[in-house]
C-alpha cells in the first residue's frame, strides 16, 4: 500500500476553481448576448382581440414587455385593409404611435369607421426607439355578422283590458339595416308562448287571462340590406306584470267626462254666439207680443174681486157698446136731426149705443 500524496488537496481545490470561473465566464456571456439581442429585436403586441357590441368596435391588445434599461416608451400603429385594398393607417381616429394597448374605432364621428357589411383586417406593430416588432395579424371580421346584438333598450309595458302592450327603442339607430322583434311571454308557472317577428312596434299581447301575471322577455333580429343574414340578439330582462281590466274602465270614465265637459263647453259657446248674432231678432220677438189682458190688469190690481164677476161685467159692457157707424145716406134736411143724434149717441156703462144706418 503506497502511502497518499500532500498534493492531492491543493490540486483538486485549483481544478474546482478553475470549473468555478468558467462558468462564471459562460454565464456572462450568455447574460450579455442576451441582452444584445434584446435590444436589436422588438417583441411583437400579442393576445390581439377584437371587441364587436352594437356598433361598437374596438381593437385591444397586450402590451409589450421591455427591460428596466431604458426609459423610452413603447409606441404602437394599427392599419386596416379591406379584402381588395391594400394597408393603410387608420384615418378617422388617432391609432398611429400611441402609448396605449388600445384602438377605439367607435370614437369616430358619423360616418364609421369601417362600413358595418365590409370585411375589415388589422394588424398592430411596436416601436421603441429606432426598434421595430413585426406586425401582429388581428383575424378580419365583419360588425352586422360577428358583432353581438344589445337587447333592446327602456323596454315599458302596459296593461290595458287583458292586454299588455309592450313598447321599446331599438338597440342602436342604423339606416342600411332594419330590425324586427320577438316577444317571449308566459304566464307565471305556464308554458313560455312567441309573438313574432314584428317590425314595427309597439306589439301587443291579446287573448290573456284576467286577472293574471304574465313575464315577458323582448329580443331584437338585425336583418342587413346587403346580406342575407339574420343576426339575433340578446334578449331584454325579465319583467312581469299583472292584467286586469280596471285600466280600461278608469280609462273609459275618464274619456267620457272629457267629451262631456268638452260637449257642455261647446254647447255654452254656441248658445252666446246664436244670442249674439240674433239679438236684434230676439229684442224684436218679445216686445211685440201681445200685452197682457185689462181684466187680468184689473184682477191683479184687486185681487179680492172675484175674476169671473170682473170677466163678466168686461164683455157685457163690450156688447153694449157700439164701436162703429155705418150712414147709407143722408139728405139736407136730416142733416140738424143727424147730427143731434150724434152727439147724443155716446157709449156709457148703463145705456146702450144706437147704431145709426
Amino acid at each position: 500500500m503506497q502511502p497518499r500524496s500532500c498534493w492531492a488537496g491543493p490540486a483538486a481545490a485549483l481544478l474546482l476553481l478553475h470549473i468555478f470561473f468558467c462558468c462564471c465566464c459562460s454565464r456572462c456571456l450568455s447574460f450579455s448576448l442576451a441582452l444584445a439581442e434584446s435590444l436589436t429585436h422588438l417583441p411583437a403586441p400579442h393576445n390581439q382581440r377584437i371587441h364587436l357590441y352594437n356598433l361598437e368596435h374596438v381593437l385591444i391588445w397586450d402590451p409589450v414587455p421591455i427591460s428596466n434599461l431604458t426609459n423610452l416608451s413603447v409606441l404602437y400603429s394599427v392599419e386596416y385593409k379591406h379584402l381588395s385594398t391594400d394597408w393603410r393607417e387608420v384615418e378617422c381616429v388617432n391609432c398611429t404611435k400611441i402609448a396605449e394597448p388600445i384602438c377605439n374605432f367607435t370614437a369616430a364621428r358619423l360616418p364609421p369607421c369601417f362600413r358595418p357589411h365590409f370585411n375589415v383586417s388589422l394588424r398592430i406593430k411596436a416601436e421603441l426607439g429606432e426598434l421595430v416588432s413585426d406586425w401582429t395579424l388581428v383575424p378580419w371580421f365583419q360588425l352586422f355578422r360577428n358583432a353581438t346584438i344589445g337587447p333592446p333598450l327602456d323596454v315599458l309595458v302596459t296593461s290595458l283590458d287583458g292586454s299588455l302592450i309592450i313598447s321599446f327603442k331599438p338597440p342602436f339607430k342604423v339606416t342600411s339595416a332594419k330590425f324586427r322583434y320577438y316577444v317571449y311571454y308566459w304566464e307565471k308557472e305556464g308554458k313560455q308562448k312567441i309573438k313574432g317577428p314584428v317590425i314595427g312596434q309597439p306589439i301587443q299581447l291579446n287573448d290573456l287571462k284576467v286577472p293574471s301575471e304574465y313575464c315577458l322577455q323582448v329580443q331584437a333580429e338585425l336583418i342587413p340590406d346587403y346580406l342575407e343574414i339574420h343576426h339575433q340578439g340578446l334578449l331584454s330582462n325579465v319583467s312581469c306584470h299583472e292584467t286586469s281590466s280596471e285600466a280600461s274602465t278608469k280609462l273609459q270614465q275618464t274619456i267620457i267626462i272629457i267629451l262631456g265637459i268638452f260637449a257642455l263647453i261647446v254647447l255654452v259657446l254656441s248658445c252666446y254666439f246664436l244670442a249674439q248674432k240674433f239679438q236684434g231678432l230676439i229684442k224684436h220677438y218679445f216686445h211685440s207680443s201681445p200685452g197682457i189682458p185689462s181684466q187680468i190688469k184689473e184682477y191683479l190690481m184687486d185681487p179680492n174681486e172675484p175674476i169671473l164677476e170682473a170677466l163678466d161685467r168686461n164683455s157685457s159692457m163690450e156688447k153694449d157698446c157700439w164701436d162703429s157707424l155705418s150712414i147709407i145716406s143722408c139728405t139736407e134736411e136730416h142733416q140738424a136731426v143727424f147730427s143731434s143724434n150724434l152727439s147724443d149717441n155716446t157709449c156709457t156703462d148703463n145705456q146702450p149705443s144706437t147704431k145709426i144706418t
